[in-house]
C-alpha cells in the first residue's frame, strides 16, 4: 500500500494522477481497511498530515506523512471535506499541508470522505441518526416476530437485551435534530413513517425536546407496545402540553379508544366544537380545565379575575354546563379532551 502511494506521488500528469487517486481508494476499499488505515494511507499519499474525525465517536485521528500518528500539535487545515452518510454529516476529513493546497487535494479528500462513510456503514453500525424506515418498522411493528425484531435492533445499533423507548413526534424541525437533543449521549435512531416521526432510544431526556415539537413517549419495554402507547400519547398533546409520557395519561388513555362517530354525536363535544369558532373562549376553557381555579386562570391569561369570571359564565351557558360545580368541570374536561382527540 505504501509503495503504491510513493509511486503515485511522483506522477506529473494531473489527469492521470486523478485516475490513480480513484484507483488507490478503490484498492483500499477492496481490502476492507478500517478508519485508521484509511488515514495512514491518505497521509502517505498526500505527503502531509491527514485527519479523520467522526462525530459518533468524538475522536480525531491524525497521521503524518510517514504513516505514524501525528505527534505535533494540529495545524490549520488546508483543505476540509465533510463525511456524509444517508444525507447526514457524520464527520470530517482534512489535510494539514503547509502552504497552498495541492492540485489533487480536493479529489483525494472527496475519495477519503466516501471511503470513510463506507467503512462506518460496514463496521458501524452506522453512526447516523436517521435510520432505514423498513428496519424501524420491523422493530415497532405488532406483526413482527421476535427474531426479526432482534435482528433489526442489532442492525440499528441497539443491544437486543436492552429495552428501547419509542417516541412519536410531530415537528417542523428536522427529525435527526430532535432525536439528537432527546438522547445526546447514547444510541438513538429516527425515521419518518407517514405523517409521524419515530425515535428509538434506550434512554431519553424529555426536558430537552425543543419548543414547537409535539411528542408522545411510550412506556412499555416491548418496542411494539411502546410505539402504540407513544402514538396514543401524541394524540393528547396540545400547544399548552406538547410533550406527554403515556404513563402520565392514566385512565385518560381509555378515551382514545372511544369510536370517533360516538364522540362526534355527543352533545357536549358538539358544543365544544361550536365554541372553537372563538379561540379566546376555547383558550379560557382549556386553561380553566387545566388549573381548576378562577384566579389561577386569570393569572395564566394575564386578565382580571372578574373578566375571566364573566367569560366562564358565558361559556358555561353556551355549553349548558355549570363550570363552577365539580361535576360540571369534570364534564367540560372530558368533552374538551374528546374534542381534541377528534381534532388530531
Amino acid at each position: 500500500m505504501e509503495a503504491l502511494a510513493v509511486r503515485l506521488s511522483h506522477l506529473d500528469s494531473q489527469a492521470e494522477g486523478a485516475i490513480r487517486v480513484v484507483m488507490f481508494f478503490d484498492t483500499l476499499m477492496r481490502r476492507r481497511v478500517d478508519v485508521p488505515a484509511l488515514a495512514r494511507a491518505s497521509a502517505v499519499l498526500a505527503e502531509c498530515v491527514a485527519g479523520i474525525r467522526l462525530h459518533g465517536t468524538g475522536r480525531a485521528i491524525r497521521v503524518s506523512s510517514d504513516g505514524r500518528v501525528a505527534s505535533a500539535p494540529p495545524g490549520p487545515a488546508s483543505t476540509t471535506v465533510p463525511v456524509t452518510l444517508d444525507e447526514e454529516e457524520i464527520g470530517t476529513v482534512w489535510l494539514e499541508r503547509p502552504g497552498p493546497p495541492g492540485p489533487l487535494d480536493e479529489m483525494l479528500l472527496d475519495r477519503l470522505a466516501i471511503a470513510a462513510a463506507a467503512v462506518v456503514e460496514r463496521y458501524g453500525p452506522a453512526r447516523t441518526t436517521m435510520a432505514d424506515p423498513a428496519l424501524v418498522e420491523l422493530v415497532i411493528g405488532s406483526d413482527s416476530d421476535e427474531a426479526g425484531r432482534a435482528r433489526a435492533l442489532r442492525l440499528l445499533g441497539f443491544h437486543p437485551d436492552l429495552p428501547v423507548r419509542v417516541v412519536a413526534v410531530r415537528s417542523q424541525l428536522p427529525l435527526d435534530q430532535v432525536a439528537a437533543l432527546l438522547c445526546p449521549a447514547r444510541a438513538v435512531k429516527a425515521a419518518p413513517l407517514a405523517d409521524v416521526g419515530v425515535i428509538l432510544a434506550t434512554t431519553l431526556d424529555p426536558t430537552r425536546i425543543p419548543a414547537g415539537v409535539r411528542a408522545g413517549i411510550g412506556a412499555a419495554e416491548s418496542a411494539d407496545r411502546s410505539w402504540s402507547e407513544a402514538r396514543t400519547a401524541l394524540r393528547f398533546t396540545t400547544s399548552r402540553r406538547p410533550v406527554i409520557p403515556y404513563d402520565d395519561l392514566g385512565a385518560l388513555a381509555l378515551l382514545a379508544q372511544v369510536p370517533q362517530d360516538a364522540t362526534r354525536d355527543n352533545a357536549d363535544v358538539a358544543a365544544i366544537a361550536r365554541l372553537a369558532d372563538n379561540p379566546e373562549d376555547l383558550e379560557t376553557l382549556d386553561t380553566y380545565c387545566a388549573v381548576g381555579s378562577l384566579r389561577r386562570t386569570a393569572d395564566r391569561l394575564h386578565l382580571h379575575h372578574s373578566s375571566v369570571a364573566r367569560r366562564l359564565e358565558q361559556i358555561g351557558r353556551a355549553l349548558g354546563i355549570e363550570l363552577t360545580e365539580p361535576a360540571g368541570l369534570v364534564r367540560a374536561r372530558l368533552a374538551l379532551t374528546l374534542w381534541q382527540l377528534l381534532d388530531d
